[in-house]
């Protein structure tokens, strides 16, 4: 019997042997906080490099399932957009950091990156200004005893 795992994008197979599964699971010493830290170092040094202009880096730890950090940043037109999202899916790979999950890349408007652990927006200015990610996230949090 064949068993398939999925972990980030990554099939894993393995197989049964009388009755023992062999785990197919790897083993990294790298907890998944600093796995995070260091695809966030990566995202952030690939937007430099591509000249991503108003980089804004938002910690979403314990605030969202949906990731660790958000980035948002901007290009100066769709096809700066398009250039900087192409440069940093290569480098992801190249890293070894797997298939980011990419919307929006034929428009060039805004395109979304998903890495996991980081989510990354890029915004031609216009679109980034009508859509205020940054704000929204920024919220301020609300405790517990204030909430009626």
């Amino acid at each position: 019997m064949l068993v398939l795992f999925i972990l980030k994008g990554k099939t894993l197979t393995t197989a049964h042997a009388k009755g023992y599964a062999v785990s197919a699971f790897p083993r990294s010493t790298e907890s998944s906080d600093e796995a995070a830290v260091r695809a966030l170092k990566l995202v952030l040094e690939s937007l430099e490099d591509s000249k991503a202009e108003d980089i804004v880096t938002i910690n979403i730890a314990g605030k969202s399932a949906l990731g660790d950090f958000m980035v948002v940043v901007s290009g100066r037109s769709n096809r700066h957009v398009m250039a900087i999202a192409d440069h940093l899916v290569t480098d992801l790979k190249d890293e070894g950091l797997g298939n980011p999950r990419v919307e929006g890349l034929e428009g060039g408007d805004w395109v979304l990156i998903d890495t996991g652990d980081v989510i990354i927006h890029i915004f031609r200015p216009e679109i980034r200004e009508f859509y205020n990610i940054e704000k929204m996230w920024a919220a301020p949090e609300i405790e517990e005893s204030t909430l009626h």
